[in-house]
């Protein structure tokens, strides 16, 4: 694969062999399961896996952390850790939890096992304005942070969409985004795999269609058995899969009335995949999907 520098960011600028869809071990027409969440859950943004019988959750207008009871399907705790806000993404790092706020600036809850645990706030200095996505990439030891805005104004920056590596134990952003992602990129894999993308009028041809394709990034989850990074975009309705390089290996267009908003994504050990959807008119909920044996 080709790269350049351009305007200061490592971007994509196209493969020399497209390649070929890799199927992810998930059947998404058909949940194993429909966990219906609390209406104090109704605008669930946040998702992260805690242990096998437990999730983290936040939503996007209280600045509180929400652990779910699998077994139950409860909410066992919450931890107050700041005011009203716009909260979108959630990780462990050992006792610790993190929650991002969608200026970038992330909140630390130290040992989130004790009562009354200390809280901190940390100013990233991510360039974007808008960040949804935050995972623990445990492999490399640094917390990922995805960007549902562009990173900055202008045709050039038109097709480009980031996630960057935060340092959690120097408390500090690594400048350079990790990944820069290219639409056309993304565009001309669909086309290579023969995945009909659904369209939309153009507009600056009424009387024409293009494809329909924002991807502006909602949460991201490293696969914990194939290193693999499972990236959601809510608005558009798709489920990115790339590697570690940063090439695009899977590409699925989601049910919208199945996955009306899926904002949150989370992976267990044992491979089960949970998305959660706000309820918008409807339930807030979450849904299982299992590996599927070879």
């Amino acid at each position: 694969m080709k790269t350049s520098l351009f305007l200061g960011l490592f971007i994509f600028i196209g493969q020399q062999v497209i390649l070929a869809q890799n199927t992810i071990p998930y059947q998404l027409k058909q949940e194993k399961q429909c966990i219906i969440l609390p209406n104090e859950l109704h605008e669930v943004s946040g998702l992260t896996v805690i242990d096998s019988k437990t999730l983290a959750c936040v939503q996007d207008e209280a600045g509180i952390a929400f652990l779910f009871d699998l077994t139950t399907q409860t909410v066992s705790r919450k931890i107050h850790f700041a005011g009203p806000g716009d909260y979108e993404g959630i990780a462990p790092v050992g006792k610790d939890l993190y929650v991002l706020r969608s200026d970038g600036v992330l909140f630390q809850i130290h040992d989130f096992t004790k009562n009354n645990p200390d809280i901190d706030s940390i100013e990233t200095g991510i360039p974007n304005k808008d960040n949804e996505g935050l995972c623990f990439d445990k492999e490399n030891k640094r917390l990922l942070i995805g960007s549902k805005s562009k990173v900055g104004k202008g045709p050039a920056y038109k097709n480009l969409r980031t996630i960057y590596a935060f340092d959690y134990r120097r408390k500090q952003l690594v400048k350079s985004p990790l990944y820069t992602y290219d639409i056309t990129t993304i565009k001309e894999f669909a086309e290579s795999n023969q995945i009909q993308l659904p369209t939309k009028e153009s507009r600056k041809n009424p009387e024409e269609q293009e494809v329909a394709l924002k991807f502006q990034l909602s949460g991201l989850y490293i696969h914990p058995k194939s290193q693999l990074l499972y990236v959601l975009s809510a608005s558009d309705y798709y489920l990115f899969v790339f590697n570690q390089q940063g090439q695009i290996q899977h590409l699925e267009v989601l049910d919208p009335q199945k996955f009306n908003k899926a904002e949150g994504i989370a992976i267990m050990q044992n491979g089960d995949l949970y998305i959660s959807n706000e309820g918008q008119a409807g339930n807030p909920k979450i849904l299982l999907f299992s590996e599927e044996k070879n």
